[in-house]
């Protein structure tokens, strides 16, 4: 009597490959973290829609939230750490680190507007008239 076993071959990543495709997700939830806190936060977005519930909202908390960028990253990064970890310790170091990269980038683009424009505010004069 013949016995035939038959060993079907497991599907394994190399460590190399699936911390490239975490490298690539973290990567994507963080920029995506920072755009999405950015249009919120620093824009008025199509056709004025963010500036008019930003007003809307007035000093509400939810308004206060609006004006925060470190406030407005922490909620935003919520879902973006379910894209990149699946277990819960990884989600929470996950939202913190996205939150986090968010704000040193929005720390970054603000250096560099300043560097750019001489330090001066484009709306306000950097000086007084001597009227």
């Amino acid at each position: 009597m013949e016995t035939w076993c038959s060993v079907e071959p497991t599907k394994t990543l190399s460590p190399s490959a699936d911390d490239d495709g975490l490298k690539l997700r973290f990567g994507m939830a963080a920029l995506a973290t920072w755009r999405v806190t950015h249009l919120l936060v620093r824009e008025d977005g199509p056709a004025d829609a963010i500036a008019r519930t930003r007003e809307w909202l007035g000093e509400s908390r939810l308004g206060a939230l609006m004006d925060c960028f470190y406030c407005t990253s922490m909620w935003v990064a919520i879902p973006f750490a379910f894209f990149v970890a699946k277990k819960p310790v990884g989600r929470v170091t996950a939202w913190l680190a996205l939150s986090g990269i968010a704000c040193l980038i929005d720390e970054r683009m603000e250096k560099e507007d300043e560097e750019r424009n001489g330090g001066v505010d484009g709306l306000l004069r950097a000086k007084t008239s001597g009227i």
